[in-house]
């Protein structure tokens, strides 16, 4: 071989070494690319996280429900399984069919309670916990289940079952301090969400009558009674199927003039006049209020609402006299699990995840494998309502 060849032949290696080099370090590159896309692709890896982790608490309560779960911190990547970030967890709820409906916050402690409405157990959370205990255990007091629920101004907790009417508890002691009932012979009655006027009167719906019942502080003092019906709205509300719901949720303002409730069925927003007992249909613009479960009003006139069936959270401003509201804000998303109640605490909204289609009320394949399974039950934290 020549001198001249043999340049040729070092010249043609050394091109072949470089293309060999660069081919390498461009498969690695694009391997790198195709891991940081797969990392960072939007709702794919948290939702598995989320995913994982609430099959592993199912199965820890499902296999050993007789033991409280291990408080577990969920962060708000694997909270979310929708990849909005404005909905996280707060905390959650121990037991395998809970099927949580209502919720209450008491501003002095922070402390918030969850109630059950498959068997009225009342769970209680306290601040910085990832995980609510029980507080009034199923049964208590012959409670089957527990609807609306509220904090008074004295830190007394205020529970419907929907069965008999309500019951006032000590939130130190857990012990009754008085109960309300409707009364005995009432053929359909379904004592749903209650609200408390500045005044300490309670004001709570009868989903399937259309009344308003109402709890004096007087009665309050006595201890026991029956439940008097202070408002219907039979006549003003529309038409209707049999058996379906009307008035849920039911709020007031905190000058305690007037009341707000829902007709779930028909979306409607009625205001009652607390001086006068007058009955009118608010105004809405922008929307309605189908499937609205419960009401959250601010004293500024903000109206949170939950929205169960469409798993949809709304906001509305209402006008200075409640007889107006407009839409401002929806969210509505899949990870809030049939959304029920909520209740407004600093800098968030907490709303009860109900599960209600996993077998619970919603689901009309109870019993027989149904819509399927639930997850673990929680309490979701919103931000931006």
């Amino acid at each position: 071989m020549t001198q001249k060849q043999q340049k040729q032949q070092q010249k043609l290696q050394k091109t072949h070494k470089t293309q060999k080099t660069a081919k390498r370090a461009a498969g690695t590159t694009a391997t790198a690319t195709a891991t940081a896309t797969t990392a960072t692709a939007p709702g794919k890896r948290p939702a598995l996280a989320a995913a994982s982790l609430a099959g592993a608490l199912a199965l820890a309560l499902a296999v050993g429900a007789a033991a409280p779960a291990p408080a577990l911190a969920l962060t708000g990547a694997q909270a979310t399984s929708s990849g909005d970030a404005r909905i996280s967890t707060a905390f959650a709820l121990p037991g395998a069919k809970v099927y949580p409906e209502g919720i209450a916050a008491d501003p002095r402690t922070h402390t918030v309670y969850v109630g059950s409405y498959a068997d009225g157990t009342v769970y209680r959370a306290r601040p910085g916990r990832s995980e609510a205990e029980v507080f009034l255990p199923s049964g208590t007091d012959g409670r089957r289940t527990a609807n609306g629920l509220r904090v008074d101004a004295r830190g007394r907790l205020w529970v419907t079952d929907s069965t008999t009417g309500v019951a006032v508890y000590d939130t130190a002691t857990g012990s009754r301090l008085a109960h309300f009932e409707v009364a005995a012979g009432t053929s359909a009655r379904f004592v749903n969400d209650l609200t408390l006027t500045p005044d300490g009167t309670a004001y709570l719906t009868d989903s399937s009558r259309g009344v308003i019942y109402r709890v004096t502080p007087r009665q309050l003092a006595a201890g026991s009674g029956v439940l008097t019906e202070a408002y219907d709205l039979a006549p003003a509300l529309r038409p209707r199927p049999a058996g379906s719901f009307s008035l849920n949720g039911i709020t007031s303002d905190r000058a305690g003039r007037y009341l707000l409730t829902v007709d779930m069925t028909a979306g409607d927003l009625y205001r009652v006049d607390l001086r006068t007992g007058a009955v009118r249909r608010v105004a809405l613009t922008g929307g309605d209020l189908k499937a609205a479960d419960g009401l959250d009003l601010a004293p500024d006139g903000t109206l949170r609402v939950a929205h169960n069936a469409t798993n949809t959270l709304t906001r509305w401003q209402v006008g200075a006299d409640g007889t107006r509201a407009r839409l401002t804000r929806t969210i509505a998303d899949p990870s809030l699990q049939i959304p029920t109640t909520l209740a407004r605490v600093p800098g968030r909204t907490l709303v009860v995840r109900s599960q209600f289609d996993k077998g619970g009320p919603m689901d009309p394949g109870a019993g027989t494998g149904g819509a399927g399974t639930p997850t673990t039950f929680t309490v979701a934290s919103v931000r931006g309502l």
